[in-house]
């Protein structure tokens, strides 16, 4: 979003929809599933996460590399 400043528009392309339970680690055997801990969204390849418009092209490559890293999985820009 610091790149953006005032000039760009960002998308997120997916919303974490999945809920993951965890039971508490005392609890004994059985009792049910457990309560929601968190919410994850499965990323198959080819899925587009994020969308840049309204900044130049160089800001928006360094912006999206810089994202790129923070993410646990290998990903590739693509411009249209």
């Amino acid at each position: 979003m610091r790149y953006l400043k005032k000039g760009g528009k960002l998308w997120i392309r997916i919303f974490p929809q999945k809920p993951v339970t965890t039971k508490s680690s005392e609890s004994s055997m059985g009792g049910g599933k457990g309560r929601v801990d968190h919410y994850v969204f499965p990323i198959k390849p080819g899925r587009i996460i994020f969308e840049l418009e309204g900044i130049p092209e160089e800001e928006a490559l360094d912006a999206l590399n810089k994202a790129s890293d923070k993410l646990p999985l290998k990903t590739k820009i693509i411009k249209k």
